[in-house]
């Protein structure tokens, strides 16, 4: 399987404006291919193909005093531009004739100088190359100290280097690597996500939310006020937008590494693993959008499932409408309501139940059920799942 590998860059001065050129150069090619095609369309002509395209913003446009310093960057940063607006272009055609899964796409829009990312690929024909020092040789930019906080698992196939909206400057290495099987588990675990707690498991391990950008607000007020009292256009009004940058990245930042040692312990610690497929975006239209995006739930469950096919565990998702809070674990009965503010309640069969511990309990019985029906007989037999209880005194240890 495919992995991407980041590392923070750190480029001199000459290398600075080096990239700036490269996305530069990179930004122009993709606006001017995607203005040729939209006049073609206006003008009633057909498609221009890629081949056409290419020679037509690249090859030809060298040739004129207007494009000339596109030579000045690799030909390869340029190709990649040019084919990251046929992707675009595939990706909104086939949402349009239905073939593509998931929300539809928008047409291709035109890139600014002033979007908070700026990005460029090399390609192996690029002939990037890690250097026995460590730096990371780029066309016509020159070596590129890295700061390797983990050895590369692969030789990678490509390289892309990001300007993020903090000014900071990273690697992304495309690597093949293969899957790496942990010892096999005994347990599975079914995983309730939610906002008074970050997840709840089947175990009755309660995992705190730790609200990032909840703890940060009181830095960014101050940073956006004194951002908004600068005037436009000004150097203090730069300095200050990246102030705000910074901070926005630290929280980012923090988020994702506590996914990662989460997701981490575990799919380390479960054979299997069974989750809720929430409406996300539809959540995120609440009046709770700002505590949805903050939990991060969908890059939560991104690493689950790609860290579960890399180490040979099993991911499943469980249907959104399933009503596994609403659902007794005991006896199956399924009650008629359950208002978010019922955090406890009491079945008619006589069992107390946790809301979360019970929503979660309810996840991993229907990720067995659709793991039974879907191979046809029973998976194995069912595991005793630790009252919350004991399952909170053995987790507080971990």
């Amino acid at each position: 399987m495919q992995l991407r590998c980041q590392y923070r860059l750190h480029p001199d001065a000459a290398q600075h404006e080096a990239l700036a050129r490269a996305f530069g150069c990179a930004r122009t090619v993709f606006n001017d291919g995607l203005r040729a095609r939209q006049d073609a369309r206006e003008a009633g002509l057909p498609y221009i193909v890629d081949g056409e395209l290419s020679k037509r913003v690249i090859t030809e446009a060298k040739k004129t005093p207007e494009r000339a310093w596109l030579g000045e960057v690799s030909a390869v940063v340029l190709q990649q531009a040019l084919a990251d607006l046929n992707t675009a272009y595939r990706n909104f055609f086939a949402s349009v004739a239905g073939k593509r899964k998931g929300p539809k796409a928008a047409p291709p829009r035109f890139r600014s100088r002033k979007d908070n990312r700026q990005a460029i690929r090399f390609t192996k024909n690029a002939r990037f190359a890690i250097m026995p020092g460590g730096k990371l040789r780029l066309p016509k930019i020159g070596d590129v100290e890295v700061r390797w906080s983990r050895a590369l698992p692969a030789e990678p196939s490509s390289v892309t280097v990001v300007k993020d909206a903090a000014g900071r400057y990273f690697a992304s290495f495309v690597v093949e690597v293969a899957e790496q099987s942990l010892p096999p588990a005994d347990a599975e675990v079914g995983i309730d996500l939610g906002l008074a707690h970050f997840a709840v498991t089947s175990e009755g391990w309660k995992i705190d939310s730790p609200r990032f950008l909840r703890r940060a607000e009181k830095k960014l007020k101050k940073l956006q006020r004194a951002l908004s009292r600068k005037e436009k256009g000004s150097n203090n009004r730069a300095k200050a937008r990246r102030k705000v940058a910074r901070q926005h990245a630290k929280v980012t930042d923090t988020r994702h590494e506590f996914h990662h040692q989460l997701s981490t312990q575990i799919i380390r610690d479960n054979q299997a693993v069974h989750v809720e497929d929430l409406a996300v975006v539809g959540l995120a239209r609440t009046r709770l959008a700002k505590s949805v995006h903050d939990a991060g739930w969908s890059q939560f469950i991104a690493m689950l499932e790609y860290k579960a096919k890399l180490y040979g565990r099993t991911f499943h998702r469980i249907d959104r409408w399933f009503p596994s809070s609403k659902l007794c674990s005991e006896c199956g009965a399924l009650q008629e309501s359950m208002p978010l503010n019922v955090r406890s309640w009491i079945c008619a069969c006589g069992a107390a139940h946790d809301r979360d511990v019970n929503a979660a309990i309810n996840i991993l019985a229907a990720g067995r059920a659709d793991r039974r029906n879907a191979c046809g007989g029973p998976v194995r037999p069912p595991l005793a799942v630790a009252q919350p209880s004991e399952a909170g005194s053995h987790r507080g240890a971990a």
